[in-house]
């Protein structure tokens, strides 16, 4: 696990709502909460891309910037490069994360699925209905995660943030100081 965080290649932080194709061995990254990643590699392209999409399902006629926001868009448009390079659906390994439930549910949305469920559903019927396999995943909970994608390898290291405790109702002042909010503890696994 050291080996993938402790390297020379160069690294990539992929953000909300963006995706990347790398054609060369690097790292991309991500920090996730309800949204979700799929990662895609082909070792025989010697090709890895990764996808953070933030809400399930794209609206019609949103076009291709404003549609990487959304996981069955994101997943479609990276289904199409690789087909465009001549990957087949077998050849290539299909990894998701993320999906947490990271803020409480309020009691009016008891019983109703999460932004983070639906996420988790989309995703898993876009690749689905395109054909692919999920080779392996973590996804859900209520800890985000941080996901580090190995381009020239496949190896994903996805690492579970701690769990925070939070008050109804808090949520907004959570939000906004979140930019001053570290975490130190984490669970690392290597898929």
């Amino acid at each position: 696990m050291p080996g993938l965080l402790k390297t020379d290649l160069p690294k990539l932080s992929i953000q909300p709502g963006q995706l990347y194709l790398a054609r060369r061995p690097m790292i991309l990254q991500t920090i996730l909460g309800s949204c979700v990643s799929a990662t895609f590699w082909s070792a025989r392209l010697g090709a890895g891309a990764l996808c953070h999409g933030i809400l399930p399902r794209c609206p019609p006629g949103t076009g291709p910037e404003e549609g990487r926001r959304y996981v069955d868009f994101a997943i479609r448009y990276l289904a199409q490069r690789f087909d465009a390079m001549g990957a087949s659906r077998q050849e290539l390994e299909i990894k998701l994360f993320g999906g947490a439930d990271v803020l409480p549910v309020s009691s009016s949305r008891v019983g109703r699925p999460t932004v983070g469920a639906q996420n988790c559903r989309v995703a898993q019927e876009t690749l689905e209905a395109l054909g692919f396999s999920v080779l392996a995943s973590d996804l859900g909970g209520t800890r985000g995660r941080t996901i580090h994608f190995h381009t020239g390898t496949g190896e994903v290291l996805a690492q579970r943030l701690t769990r925070l405790c939070i008050p109804p109702g808090t949520e907004s002042r959570l939000l906004q100081s979140a930019s001053t909010t570290e975490s130190t503890s984490t669970t690392k696994h290597r898929l």
